[in-house]
């Protein structure tokens, strides 16, 4: 991996733990988990990601027909294990046309959901009404999840959160249009942690430029 670590929230940049503290801190929001390069896709790049994480890598499985693991992320460091991560897929949108679906799983408070979502973070907290009805329902780990929208997204993407195993569990779809995918099918996530050496079969496609926002 190249680059360096940045902050989950903002991008920024973020200092070592060092004499003066003992955590990666960001100027503007303190102390952070810090946010790795993007891995590119492969299965051994990916391997490291799920080696360390410390929460799960969500990973549609089966993938939908065409649809191609796309690169992936995580906050945290040697220390801590990745207390969030980010699994990009890309294929053909359900209405035409090429979408694209990122899985965040996090710890409350790291904010790279809310990031990649385009929203102020860090965690979807009023922007769901989950005394409603939910607006898509997947299975994760084998158990129905129900996803609320999240509102005040840009508009080029559609947005979902809810919880998984204890922890939140973010669905960010391009475009808006393909958001469509949720509401019409559901989608089974596996953690990768979990799914042995199924994973060597994933396919690969190009890296997703939405990790790189």
């Amino acid at each position: 991996m190249k680059g360096q670590p940045s902050c989950p929230k903002c991008g920024g940049r973020v200092g070592a733990p060092g004499l003066f503290a003992d955590s990666w801190q960001c100027e503007a929001h303190g102390a952070v988990y810090p946010l790795q390069p993007v891995i590119p896709p492969s299965v051994e790049a990916l391997g490291v990601a799920v080696h360390r994480a410390e929460v799960p890598v969500w990973m549609p499985w089966p993938l939908p027909v065409g649809w191609l693991f796309a690169g992936v992320t995580y906050a945290g460091d040697d220390r801590s294990g990745g207390r969030a991560t980010a699994v990009a897929c890309s294929g053909p949108g359900p209405l035409g046309g090429s979408g694209e679906l990122l899985l965040v799983a996090e710890e409350m408070g790291v904010g790279l959901g809310a990031r990649y979502a385009g929203i102020e973070g860090p965690d979807p907290g009023p922007r769901i009404e989950i005394d409603q009805p939910p607006h898509a329902k997947l299975l994760a780990a084998g158990r129905p999840t129900p996803l609320w929208h999240v509102a005040g997204a840009p508009e080029d993407r559609a947005v979902f959160a809810g919880e998984a195993l204890g922890l939140w569990l973010w669905a960010i779809v391009w475009p808006e249009r393909s958001g469509l995918m949720m509401y019409d099918e559901q989608l089974v996530l596996t953690d990768l942690r979990e799914a042995g050496t199924e994973v060597e079969l994933l396919p690969c496609g190009a890296l997703s430029p939405r990790l790189l926002s």
